[in-house]
């Protein structure tokens, strides 16, 4: 710490902090993604995350990245030393008394151990950030911005928020309300990539206003798509998912609803992607008596994932609301699908229907097995219907769902909170 500390005094210093849940981390390529381009941009900035990486691959965005990155004490016993030195140096802060009051006041709506450990973790990235940090922005608006909110009121400085999915859906009411609120040292601004997340928050916001920055692709970093061709019906029908294992994510209703497709479709499912729900999703496989047809590639870089979407003849993501409220928001995985010219079957949850237009750009149907084994067969059945789908969704795109606007968006408004 002392040799980083040297080293920020012979070289200049970020004026943004970005507070992240993890760096790197494969299932966030949209964060990569934003980031790589707002440094591009020339918004200049560190990453300050609160957990060690556990991915064991990367992908090639990652390493485009030049900003620096520091790791917060993932767990406040870890480091006992620089957490206590760190609560020290903040009390004789300006806004270290009514940081804690306000602390305080979450704790006893949210008695959790992870509500001290987003207090510890600020004091600790309030001690270290370089006199320079101008503002703090942070991606999701659960534990990041809770680290973020408590971290601008020790040093005095403005934050903002990137929100997302589950940090919208699953977080308390009250909290939401106060992080929107500058009474109660709320956001300077917050963005959102969905039209519904946005009007949801601006609903529940005092003052902070919510803006709609919907990710979008850079499509640079893809390769053209490849020229489908109709599948002649004796040739395997290859399905492909992404998505972590877990609930939200619908795998469960989709693998029943492949042990329901007719007998004369030589159908094969592919599946990228880790998650929780990894045992019991191939135990479910192994009951219904379809392992054989399954290919479970667990976690892989976008190269590899970009390769399985040019070998696929549609893309299958049947998303629904969890118990607890979780939800997807629009997944990139859906836009990256489209730019490969590969159909797309899905459900109309959350923002999805803002990118799909079921019959236009793809198929959005109810999660029940019976229907997406149906709809799976239709596009079996009828290749011609997919290459339709999948052309419009790619000229879709193209036209409205790129990377630079909402970047430029996001560049101009973070510049402002600099300033």
């Amino acid at each position: 710490f002392q040799a980083e500390q040297r080293s920020r005094m012979t070289t200049p210093q970020p004026r943004l902090a970005v507070a992240v849940k993890g760096w790197p981390r494969l299932s966030e390529t949209f964060i990569a993604q934003e980031l790589v381009a707002l440094e591009r941009a020339g918004v200049d900035f560190a990453i300050w995350s609160l957990r060690h990486p556990t991915d064991e691959k990367t992908h090639p965005l990652h390493d485009q990245l030049r900003a620096p990155v520091h790791y917060l004490p993932e767990y406040l016993h870890q480091e006992p030393m620089r957490v206590l030195r760190s609560v020290l140096a903040a009390i004789p802060r300006r806004g270290f008394w009514r940081t804690l009051r306000q602390f305080l006041r979450d704790l006893a709506r949210d008695k959790t151990r992870n509500r001290v450990r987003r207090f510890g973790q600020a004091c600790v990235m309030a001690r270290e950030l370089p006199g320079g940090t101008e503002a703090i922005y942070a991606h999701f608006l659960h534990t990041p911005s809770s680290v973020a909110r408590y971290t601008a009121m020790l040093r005095g400085v403005p934050w903002a928020f990137s929100a997302h999915a589950k940090d919208i859906w699953t977080s308390p009411e009250w909290e939401l309300r106060e992080k929107l609120d500058d009474a109660t040292d709320g956001a300077a601004f917050g963005a959102t990539c969905t039209a519904f997340g946005t009007d949801h928050l601006n609903d529940l916001a005092a003052t902070t206003p919510v803006d709609l920055v919907y990710h979008g692709l850079d499509l640079s970093r893809f390769p053209a798509p490849p020229e489908r061709v109709e599948r002649a019906q004796s040739d395997p029908f290859a399905l492909l998912s992404v998505g972590r294992l877990v609930e939200k994510k619908g795998f469960d209703r989709l693998i029943d609803a492949l042990a329901q497709l007719p007998a004369d479709i030589d159908w094969h499912w592919t599946h990228i992607g880790g998650g929780t729900l990894r045992d019991e999703m191939r135990a479910r496989a192994d009951t219904l008596g379809i392992s054989a047809r399954i290919t479970w590639r667990g976690a892989c870089d976008q190269p590899e994932v970009i390769a399985a979407m040019r070998a696929a003849d549609i893309f299958v993501l049947p998303s629904r609301i969890a118990a607890d409220g979780d939800r997807d928001g629009l997944p990139n995985v859906l836009m990256e699908a489209a730019s490969q010219k590969l159909a797309i079957l899905s459900t109309p949850v959350s923002a999805i229907p803002e990118f799909i237009h079921t019959g236009v750009h793809g198929i959005l149907c109810d999660d029940d097995p019976a229907v997406l084994a149906r709809e799976m067969a239709r596009l079996a059945t009828t290749p011609a219907l997919g290459i339709a789908l999948a052309n419009a969704a790619h000229a879709r795109l193209h036209s409205d769902f790129t990377m630079q606007p909402g970047i430029d968006h996001l560049a101009q408004r973070l510049r402002a909170v600099m300033a």
